[in-house]
């Protein structure tokens, strides 16, 4: 049998950041909610059931939450950017994305959000 990728979804990891231009925001640490998605090819860890074999969700989130609460960010463009790095930088990664939310960034509004995604095939 041939597999398809796995994925590998990270949701609503909840951290605080300095993000924005506004003074308010640069002054203060705001909530941003992180979504993560990871395809990547997992048929060495399936067949031998080896941690070494699979991608260690831990240590990317644990990655992702120092580059988010331990920097200051202007645009959520560089954020999302930085955050989508971590989660395609292993070579087994076919296929990442990466979603940041600002909550109340809008009156009205639940939140702004912005998605970017990335393919190494």
């Amino acid at each position: 049998m041939k597999l398809n990728p796995a994925t590998i979804r990270i949701k609503n990891l909840r951290l605080r950041t300095y993000i924005g231009i506004n003074e308010d925001e640069i002054n203060n640490k705001q909530d941003v909610i992180v979504n993560v998605k990871i395809e990547y090819k997992a048929d060495q860890a399936t067949g031998s059931d080896n941690m070494d074999d699979a991608l260690n969700y831990k240590i990317i989130t644990k990655r992702i939450i120092q580059l988010v609460e331990d920097n200051r960010f202007a645009l959520l463009e560089k954020l999302t950017a930085d955050v989508l790095a971590i989660a395609a930088e292993h070579p087994r990664v076919i296929y990442a994305e990466a979603e940041v939310d600002k909550p109340h960034a809008l009156r009205f509004s639940d939140s702004v959000s912005l998605c970017l995604s990335c393919s190494k095939t």
